[in-house]
């Protein structure tokens, strides 16, 4: 056997031998990351991971066996989650890599100045996409969402529409004939009167009677239907 072929065999051997290499720094961004890509990536969503930087002096053991990975439970969509990255093999690890993101979502923005108690229809909002990350509030996607519903607060042009935006939706509109209703004595006395006002049950709006064309404060009990106030 010559030298050579010696110290080749040599090297094969001692490479046969030798431990497997440590978990990198990149397998474990790799694993969280696409951990975050599964949970996030909903139907109509876009995922940005902004990079993370971890020690490149962290040594971990090798893994036989596919990493294992575990979001916290949290509702909303968080800006920084810390994914749970381990080992389950021996010997077995667990460390935690941060990971930051953006989701990107289409969203309803409004398209010009509304007023408290408008009624936003398809003129006045559109969608654009919006990191929902940054969305602490909520959001609105879709005007099936906002059909029937009053504004709660006047709101500027180009502001993300959300849920704490929307009044209850209304069961009287301003202009609709409604029914009125008031108690005399112990009566029911009920007659048609046209709202002035919208509102949802509860609201207190005026109505011009049909009869005498006074106009009666009153609070809406039921879809068409008004109290009239003493």
């Amino acid at each position: 056997m010559t030298s050579l072929t010696a110290a080749l065999l040599l090297a094969v051997v001692a490479s046969a031998n030798a431990a497997p290499a440590d978990t990198t720094p990149a397998q474990l961004r790799a694993a969280a990351e696409e951990a975050v890509r599964a949970q996030y990536a909903d139907a109509g969503s876009r995922v940005v991971i902004m990079p993370t930087s971890l020690n490149p002096r962290l040594r971990l053991a090798a893994c036989a066996h596919p990493l294992q990975t575990h979001l916290p439970t949290r509702q909303g969509t968080p800006s920084r989650v810390a994914v749970s990255v381990s080992c389950n093999g021996s010997p077995g690890w667990t460390i935690q890599v941060p990971v930051q993101m953006q989701v990107f979502r289409q969203v309803l923005v409004t398209s010009r100045p509304l007023a408290r108690g408008d009624i936003a229809g398809p003129v006045d909002v559109h969608t654009e996409e919006r990191d929902i990350a940054r969305l602490g509030y909520g959001y609105v996607q879709s005007l099936d969402q906002i059909t029937g519903h009053s504004l709660s607060r006047p709101l500027i042009a180009g502001v993300v529409l959300e849920p704490g935006d929307l009044n209850g939706r209304q069961t009287v509109h301003a202009g609709e004939e409604v029914s009125l209703v008031a108690q005399l004595g112990g009566i029911e006395v009920r007659a048609s009167g046209m709202a002035l006002d919208g509102g949802d049950t509860g609201a207190h709006l005026r109505v011009r009677n049909g009869n005498s064309g006074r106009i009666i404060n009153g609070i809406v009990v039921g879809d068409g239907e008004v109290q009239a106030l003493p």
